[in-house]
């Protein structure tokens, strides 16, 4: 059985409509929840980023999914304030938190003012981000000198059961790279050809654990709407690497978003609108051998009534989003089908 969980865009919408979205997302019969971690967004047009820890906290304590996040140490978070951070989740929350560790965006960790390292160097830099940080959540005094430093760190709450440590992955390399120290890959929609080979190659180098995949959905009754949202929230970031590693600014996101023709968006972003489809289409890509999957709902237009529901109305004024309706949408059409899959693999 897969596990279908909601993922929150920072980027895109308000914290506080994101948590109400998630508490929703539990009572509509989703599995899990997962969220970005950005300091700023992939376009001018998306308008938020809320910062993800503080969140992690509140959605924690207001639901019972499990909740994951990606997270780049090395540059704009320390690998020992990550790990502090995780530790404290995991011993308020046992079993419940997981961390993607990845090597990173400049556009936001350009605002230390140190230099952004070539991918080479960034990809080192994770290796020892994870050394510190799996080392730091045994318990252990960590001193490290190289591309982080680390002086005499020990930390003094732990969980008792550590949090996953997960590797993000697009490309087959990466994810064969990851395979020796991560507890699960998870990766973003891509052809299925491309997907396949991500897992082989996470699977065959001998990863562990669960292998997630997020999903970026463009849904709207509307064809044209759902194209239109899809090219509005996400066709900067649709370009992909290397470009969506190296830009600094969210107005050069802007200026990519341009140069984006409907094959590249439509190859990122699965853009639809009958929801028998959309279910055919998230069930394939699934079947190539996912044990989770968090659907991201990138058609979020803040002109869209913000569905009330009595349960999960947050006390904070907040600008309405289309969230809620596409977690309804789904726990109708999407999940039954979802969960119904079989990864074939052993998440242990």
């Amino acid at each position: 059985m897969t596990r279908v969980g909601l993922h929150n865009s920072h980027e895109q919408v308000h914290p506080s409509a994101l948590l109400a979205a998630t508490q929703h997302a539990e009572q509509a019969g989703f599995d899990a929840a997962m969220c970005s971690d950005h300091w700023a967004p992939w376009g001018t047009h998306q308008g938020h980023s809320g910062a993800a820890w503080p969140w992690l906290g509140s959605a924690l304590a207001t639901t019972r999914l499990p909740l994951g996040v990606v997270n780049a140490p090395g540059q704009r978070y320390h690998p020992a304030v990550i790990a502090q951070q995780a530790a404290t989740l995991a011993a308020m929350f046992p079993g419940r938190f997981w961390v993607a560790l990845g090597s990173g965006e400049n556009m936001n960790e350009h605002i230390t003012g140190d230099p952004w390292p070539p991918k080479p160097e960034r990809d080192a830099r994770l290796r020892e981000c994870v050394q510190v940080i799996r080392a730091l959540l045994a318990g252990e005094e960590v001193t490290h000198h190289g591309l982080v430093t680390v002086d005499r760190a020990q930390l003094w709450t732990l969980p008792e059961v550590p949090p996953r440590l997960v590797g993000p992955a697009v490309t087959e390399a990466t994810a064969r790279a990851h395979a020796d120290w991560a507890d699960g890959l998870v990766t973003v929609n891509q052809d299925l050809d491309t997907l396949r080979r991500v897992v082989g190659a996470y699977r065959d180098a001998g990863g562990r654990g669960p292998v997630a995949l997020q999903v970026h959905v463009s849904y709207a009754s509307d064809p044209a709407e759902a194209w239109r949202l899809a090219r509005e929230q996400w066709a900067g970031n649709a370009a992909g690497p290397p470009q969506a590693w190296d830009i600094a600014t969210t107005e050069e996101f802007d200026a990519l978003a341009r140069t984006v023709d409907d094959d590249t968006l439509g190859g990122a972003v699965v853009i639809e609108h009958d929801p028998e489809r959309l279910r055919d289409r998230l069930v394939e890509l699934v079947e190539v051998g996912f044990d989770e999957v968090y659907l991201h709902q990138v058609a979020t237009d803040v002109r869209a009534g913000h569905h009330k529901h009595a349960d999960a109305t947050p006390t904070v004024t907040h600008p309405p989003s289309s969230l809620d309706a596409f977690v309804d949408l789904a726990a109708e059409h999407l999940l039954p089908a979802l969960k119904a899959v079989d990864a074939g693999e052993d998440a242990a």
